[in-house]
């Protein structure tokens, strides 16, 4: 899936997302070569070593609350895969809400409140498999 790019600004967006990589600001980032991702919209691409939402501990929502967020989307590859609750429990200690999707949505979602001015930080678990295939109607 191909994002359209708008007006450049000082705060990241995801461009493309697709079977294997995501990018951001027109940059590729392979799911192999880099893991989890951290996006938030006026800091650095981060690497996040989480490869599975059934793998999430609360210890690893430690660097997702740094950034202060006051909404977390988790992105979890082409389907939507829900982590354990005592795993995003800090989450809701910390009164921050948050979102899982799959990834496709969690992007665009992040796109749109980053326009909103919103303080959003994308949670991208790697995913190599191919967005899930619609039927055709008989």
């Amino acid at each position: 899936m191909k994002l359209h790019y708008q007006a450049p600004s000082n705060s990241s967006t995801v461009t493309g997302y697709g079977p294997g990589y995501i990018e951001i600001d027109r940059v590729r980032y392979a799911w192999n070569e880099w893991g989890g991702i951290l996006l938030a919209p006026e800091a650095a691409v981060q690497r996040w070593a989480v490869a599975d939402p059934a793998a999430l501990a609360a210890a690893d929502v430690t660097p997702i609350l740094a950034f202060r967020p006051e909404i977390v989307l988790f992105g979890t590859g082409p389907r939507q895969r829900f982590p354990k609750p005592e795993a995003i429990a800090p989450l809701a200690q910390a009164q921050v809400g948050f979102e899982v999707m799959d990834t496709a949505a969690a992007c665009r979602t992040f796109n749109i409140l980053v326009a909103e001015g919103r303080r959003v930080v994308g949670a991208f678990f790697p995913s190599d498999d191919p967005a899930p295939s619609v039927p055709e109607k008989p």
